[in-house]
């Protein structure tokens, strides 16, 4: 599959799941745009659009917690990425390993 069919959203931008790719471990989510994503398949490294500071970052290059990106896969709408990794050090900004670490909502069980 290439960019130019991948489904972005209004804003140009488009949902990437980043999974640690031996033990599937859900890592955090990012936005990409077309421009991310072509960086991201061409370094091998998870370059995401910052919404908040409207710039590119990639993940890892001020904190020295890399990803190293093993396979992009796309959903069957094309609308949401799947971004497999090799993960160093933690990948949330807060020190954890994974950004789904901070709590959870309980759901009740008919």
């Amino acid at each position: 599959m290439s960019i130019d069919e991948l489904t972005f959203d209004a804003a140009g931008l488009i949902p990437a799941v980043v999974q640690q790719y031996d033990t599937r471990e859900v890592l955090m989510v990012g936005w990409m745009n077309a421009e991310s994503v072509r960086r991201t398949a061409e370094t091998g490294r998870s370059t995401f659009w910052s919404r908040s500071r409207q710039e590119y970052w990639v993940k890892g290059e001020t904190s020295g917690h890399r990803q190293h990106v093993k396979e992009i896969l796309v959903d069957c709408d094309a609308d949401t990425l799947l971004v497999l990794v090799d993960q160093e050090g933690p990948a949330c900004h807060t020190g954890t390993r994974s950004c789904f670490e901070h709590g959870t909502i309980e759901v009740k069980t008919a």
